[in-house]
């Protein structure tokens, strides 16, 4: 058995209590230790600690990150988590839960900064790091024994500690033979964790868990295996694969695979973004279709802006709408060719709209752009549709003047309108910060 102290990084066959060297009482100590590579970090609590690191008087108070009382958890400390408030959660919820939280509203950018400030940290141990979101990535620490003097186990421990020295933000660490074992792993000890899954217990560790605990398993297929009798993920190791494949297509043979802890994807350093969108969450529910249509364009501007700094361009738009009741719509349209342009992007999110937007009271809207591919096949010129070549030109103009004028120099005139809030809706509990 390996045992590693998380703080100077010492390491050895093992050791009882505290680390010899410099006495601390944090230690992770596997079989596996000193040869597992593949890890999952992420950051605890990432808003909420940020937040609490900038302003100390909120050390001991619960913390909520979130776009306002109309809006969701964005993200939370670990204190308010204590009443039952998690991510995603509406924040009518959240302050019903817990009333004396002290609310406040995403400051993105400096999220940003900071979660650049960590991925340079962990550029610096291997060149070899997938980012998942702004606050956690796969690393591979395969071949770095001789640069950092030790195993990928103790270069992660020091990394973390970096982290929280430098950043005053802290990490938690999953350490496997791959990226599907990893990621389960860095939420087994939150926070200011550190845990660590074998290839060799890896059946045993699963086969109590539910299909859900396997990523891409939700309620739909969760249901559709329950059909089968298959519940855990024991059910699926007594299943021949054959089985699994032949009654669920693809995803009985991934199931089949994860269930022992099989996962052969690499860590994936430049991955692809998948999708590139943005949405907003009313003060009021709206229902009236020219409010509707009047929030959109921003969204629409926000997904062009984000596609050509990417320089990138989506082939498929999305709608999104959450109704009063928190019920998701999601309505797609395929385009002809791949776009980076705000006012295609809104011509093909308009119809998708307008065929919900039939008295249902509305909560949030969001577009989107996935099927992403490089630039250089975006918007072509149009024959049969000349005013799409006009509309293209209008819209690098206003690109180039906001370039040297800033943002709110210039904009389209569907922008300037601005939904109405309704006098008659009521106050939110809870405080905003």
């Amino acid at each position: 058995m390996t045992r590693l102290c998380r703080d100077c990084g010492h390491l050895e066959a093992d050791f009882e209590g505290r680390c010899p060297r410099c006495r601390s009482p944090r230690s992770i100590a596997h079989p596996e230790l000193a040869t597992l590579a593949i890890a999952h970090i992420d950051c605890d609590a990432f808003y909420a600690a940020i937040e609490k690191r900038d302003d100390p008087t909120l050390a001991e108070k619960p913390v909520i990150v979130g776009g306002g009382r109309r809006g969701v958890v964005s993200a939370c400390c670990y204190i308010a988590r204590l009443y039952g408030v998690r991510s995603a959660m509406p924040m009518f919820q959240a302050l019903k839960a817990c009333p004396q939280a002290v609310v406040i509203k995403p400051d993105m950018a400096k999220y940003r900064t900071v979660g650049m400030a960590v991925r340079n940290l962990m550029l610096a141990v291997t060149p070899l790091v997938e980012p998942l979101s702004i606050d956690e990535a796969f690393l591979d620490l395969s071949g770095t024994e001789a640069l950092h003097g030790g195993p990928p186990a103790r270069t992660l421990a020091l990394l973390a500690r970096r982290i929280e020295a430098e950043l005053a933000i802290t990490v938690s660490i999953g350490l496997a033979p791959n990226k599907f074992l990893a990621k389960i792993a860095s939420d087994l000890d939150k926070p200011r964790g550190f845990a660590a899954i074998g290839r060799a217990e890896a059946p045993a560790f699963l086969a109590p868990r539910p299909v859900t605990f396997i990523w891409g398993v939700g309620q739909a297929a969760a249901a559709a295996l329950a059909r089968d009798g298959l519940r855990t993920i024991g059910d699926l190791q007594r299943r021949p694969a054959a089985d699994l494949i032949r009654r669920h297509g693809g995803l009985g043979e991934r199931l089949s695979r994860l269930a022992f802890g099989h996962d052969t994807r690499r860590v994936e350093p430049n991955a692809p973004a998948k999708s590139v969108s943005a949405e907003t969450t009313f003060d009021v529910d709206l229902a009236d279709a020219g409010s509707l249509r009047r929030a959109l364009w921003p969204l629409c501007e926000t997904v062009s802006r984000r596609l050509k700094a990417g320089h990138i361009a989506g082939r498929s738009i999305t709608l999104k709408l959450k109704t009063a009741d928190f019920r998701i719509l999601t309505r797609s349209r395929q385009l002809g060719d791949p776009t980076q342009l705000a006012e295609t992007i809104y011509r093909a999110g308009l119809p998708l709209l307008e065929k919900e937007a039939n008295g249902t009271r509305f909560r949030l809207i969001g577009i989107g752009a996935a099927d992403l591919g490089p630039d250089d096949q975006a918007d072509p010129p149009d024959l049969v549709d000349p005013t799409r070549a006009r509309a293209a030109r209008v819209e690098r103009v206003i690109d180039t003047v906001r370039d040297r004028l800033g943002r709110d120099a210039i904009g389209k005139g569907r922008a300037m309108a601005t939904t109405t809030p309704d006098p008659a809706a009521p106050p939110r509990p809870g405080r905003t910060r």
